[in-house]
């Protein structure tokens, strides 16, 4: 399996451009089919969209607007874009804090990964992995706040937003993990997810986040794909949930450990999974650093460093077994 990864620098303005609309050209018949997986009137309408959508992230509704013009103006890329009330989709992923650093791998389908790793400076500036055409995986933002989400491992589905328009939210108006705190318990999501956010001066959380019940922010360092206890065993037997948290907290301890080292293992079993006869595994490590507003995006062979002030663009066909 291979996959193009893309650094697309669309912060030629402080609204989303040209450059926006032919990665959302691209990706869009994908996303069409998985948003009209339970069919059309599984999603809410486009009013009740937008209007959820102004009310919890008001400060976006100019660039959500923005966007949905460049797309075309019609009403499935409208609802689609507002991720509110999504499709349901699961996923792998492992996070750790190191040394006042955020390290991260995806672990997803390839087919199902946009790979653009994506600078903007619509609201403030932000780096991240693009998911659902604007949302984010994972990034770090102009005022030095790292963040990235994990699947938190429960089948519960209800009223809320996709997790990476949240992330997206966070990156554009936060500027410290007391910021980015206040978001995650206000906002509501549709599934269940771990989100782990470090600042430039070292604050940190990891919030366990569903539709079903409050938020649960703690002090973790590392999250993986369960929350206080595993509650779908299938899954997490399936994923090593359990064994790869429980090296992550073994990393985030290690005295003098260097933040390089930590990356190394991502890329390394347990860690690293190696699941493709069944159709998903580690797609990239994230690496961001707060202090500096950088970031690198990592693979076994290759890697690429870039901060807010230096975003080179470029492209690496990427080979998964």
């Amino acid at each position: 399996m291979e996959l193009l990864f893309r650094a697309v620098d669309e912060a030629s303005s402080v609204e989303p451009g040209e450059k926006w609309k032919k990665l959302f050209e691209q990706s869009w018949p994908s996303y069409k089919n998985w948003f009209l997986s339970e069919g059309t009137q599984a999603r809410p309408s486009y009013l009740a969209s937008r209007k959820a959508f102004a009310a919890a992230m008001p400060e976006l509704i100019e660039t959500y607007d923005r966007l949905v013009e460049l797309a075309g103006g019609g009403d499935l890329a409208a609802r689609f874009l507002s991720l509110y009330c999504p499709a349901p989709y699961l996923g792998g992923c492992s996070q750790v804090i190191a040394d006042g650093a955020l390290i991260r791998n995806y672990d997803y389908s390839a087919l199902l990964c946009e790979a653009t790793w994506l600078r903007t400076e619509w609201l403030q500036p932000v780096i991240a992995m693009s998911d659902c055409a604007w949302g984010a995986l994972d990034g770090i933002n102009g005022s030095g706040l790292a963040i990235s989400l994990a699947f938190g491992g429960r089948k519960v589905v209800g009223e809320g937003f996709g997790i990476p328009l949240l992330l997206r939210y966070v990156l554009e108006t936060a500027a410290s993990a007391k910021d980015a705190e206040a978001i995650v318990r206000r906002i509501p999501v549709h599934m269940a997810y771990n989100v782990t956010a470090v600042d430039r001066q070292g604050d940190y959380f990891t919030a366990f986040l569903a539709p079903d019940r409050a938020p649960d922010i703690t002090r973790d360092r590392a999250a993986t794909n369960h929350q206080r206890t595993v509650e779908w065993p299938e899954h997490a037997a399936l994923t090593m949930t359990v064994e790869r948290r429980a090296v992550l907290e073994k990393l985030a301890q290690e005295r003098g450990a260097s933040v390089e080292g930590i990356a190394d293992r991502f890329l390394a079993p347990p860690i690293y999974l190696d699941s493709w006869d069944r159709g998903w595994g580690t797609l990239y490590t994230a690496l961001y650093r707060p202090e500096t507003a950088s970031g690198e995006i990592r693979w076994r062979t290759a890697k690429w460093s870039a901060s807010i002030d230096h975003f080179p663009e470029r492209e690496l066909l990427v080979s998964h077994p």
